[in-house]
């Protein structure tokens, strides 16, 4: 008998989350690997270190739930590095609990302009005004900054077992297959949000193809559909993954000028007849006198 999924928490600990939860892993570190800056951020989900490839000297995990363990957010240059977070079930003695600073995420404590990175798995789909959370990552980011979504697909097998649980369980007979916080967003519905947003999408993939079920045997046995699927139904996959870059119109990135350009010696030029002679004088009949 399943046992009934009634957080994040829990349906990290099932087959099918560790199945997730494992190609998130991949591609996050894949993609965030080759990113470049100083300072990163990633919005909920601590159990997922979405930022652990990630070479940027300063780096949070914020959570809009529970309570900061410093009481405040770390200020800005001067952050706890991620890769000192507890892995669930890991114990380093006094190691934080993988949550750098706790704060809403429609009112980030971070300067406009002033991220290079911000990752989201799962993040805006968890959050009760998704559409604030977005336009507050487009704040904080700097032109050229970019964003990584990760979510669930509402038109994959995934996201129609869980509707159809939704509508059994106003009969009371339903079981939910997934964690019941939150609400799923459209790959092409969050790709408009971003262009409204003045974000231009780098990439997007999907991924998880194997059909919903609860154990791991019956997940390992349709193994072969995640080879299959990018070909045959590539956008079905249970997961989007999602590379934004913020744009800024009317900016142009001019080289540092390292050396001042010679000045061009100009030479005196002769101009002909500077002073002209004066009219002659003519007579009535135009001869010249």
């Amino acid at each position: 008998m399943s046992v009934q999924i009634i957080g994040l928490q829990d349906f990290f600990q099932t087959p099918q989350g560790r199945y997730l939860k494992g190609w998130e892993q991949q591609q996050f570190d894949r993609v965030v690997a080759d990113m470049f800056g100083f300072h990163a951020l990633q919005l909920g989900l601590p159990d997922i270190d979405a930022l652990q490839a990630n070479r940027m000297p300063h780096r949070w995990c914020a959570s809009n739930v529970g309570s900061s363990p410093s009481g405040c957010p770390p200020p800005l240059g001067n952050a706890r590095h991620l890769s000192t977070v507890r892995a669930p079930g890991q114990s380093h003695g006094d190691a934080p609990t993988g949550v750098d600073l706790v704060c809403d995420f429609a009112a980030l404590p971070f300067p406009a302009n002033s991220l290079d990175l911000v990752v989201l798995p799962h993040a805006l789909e968890l959050d009760a005004d998704p559409h604030a959370t977005l336009r507050e990552v487009e704040r904080v980011l700097v032109p050229e900054g970019r964003v990584v979504i990760c979510g669930v697909n509402p038109a994959s097998l995934w996201g129609l077992r869980q509707r159809r649980a939704h509508l059994y369980r106003r009969f009371g007979t339903g079981q939910l297959f997934l964690p019941k916080e939150g609400e799923f967003i459209g790959y092409w519905r969050l790709r408009d949000w971003l262009r409204l947003l003045s974000f231009e999408v780098e990439s997007g993939r999907f991924g998880c193809y194997r059909p919903a079920v609860l154990s791991e045997p019956m997940l390992e046995r349709f193994a072969w559909m995640d080879r299959a699927g990018p070909r045959w139904w590539p956008i079905f996959g249970a997961l989007y993954f999602i590379v934004a870059v913020k744009r800024v119109r009317g900016m142009r990135l001019l080289p540092r000028a390292w050396k001042t350009p010679a000045t061009r010696a100009v030479a005196p030029v002769s101009v002909a007849n500077r002073h002209p002679a004066p009219p002659m004088p003519l007579d009535a009949d135009g001869i010249v006198r």
